[in-house]
């Protein structure tokens, strides 16, 4: 239960960094083992003039590849939480105004901490969709 806490708090983060035009990017990493899919970057997008997000797989299975997909934005947290603890244990918000990691320990308890940020301009599509 109190994952689903910290998990709910850290896209709530997510979501405001989308709604105040803050929002840089989100990557899910640090795995355990070699698994083949080995980071999802999440990236803003417009289509059909909604704000969405695509999630770009980085797959290793011998070869390098990777595996695009476009979701909409109010299904992020679901659409990524099945990643946690397999593989993911850290997810990393990059806004203008601080750098937010979700780590998840070896005896999977969640914990978000800050950081300053480390970048100056949020997501180039975010701001355009943002002054329309």
């Amino acid at each position: 239960m109190a994952n689903e806490i910290i998990y709910s708090t850290f896209f709530k983060t997510v979501q405001e960094s989308i709604s105040n035009g803050t929002f840089a990017k989100l990557t899910l990493a640090k795995t355990i083992g070699k698994p083949e899919l080995q980071n999802i970057y999440v990236k803003l997008i417009v289509e059909d003039n909604a704000l969405k997000c695509t999630f770009t797989k980085k797959i290793y299975d011998g070869e390098k590849h990777e595996i695009v997909s476009i979701h909409e934005i109010e299904n992020l947290e679901s659409e990524l939480i099945p990643y946690f603890t397999n593989p993911f244990f850290s997810v990393l918000l990059f806004t203008t105004e601080a750098d937010v990691t979700m780590k998840i320990n070896k005896k999977k308890i969640a914990s978000i901490i800050e950081q300053p940020p480390t970048f100056k301009n949020a997501d180039a599509v975010l701001i355009d969709y943002l002054n329309q």
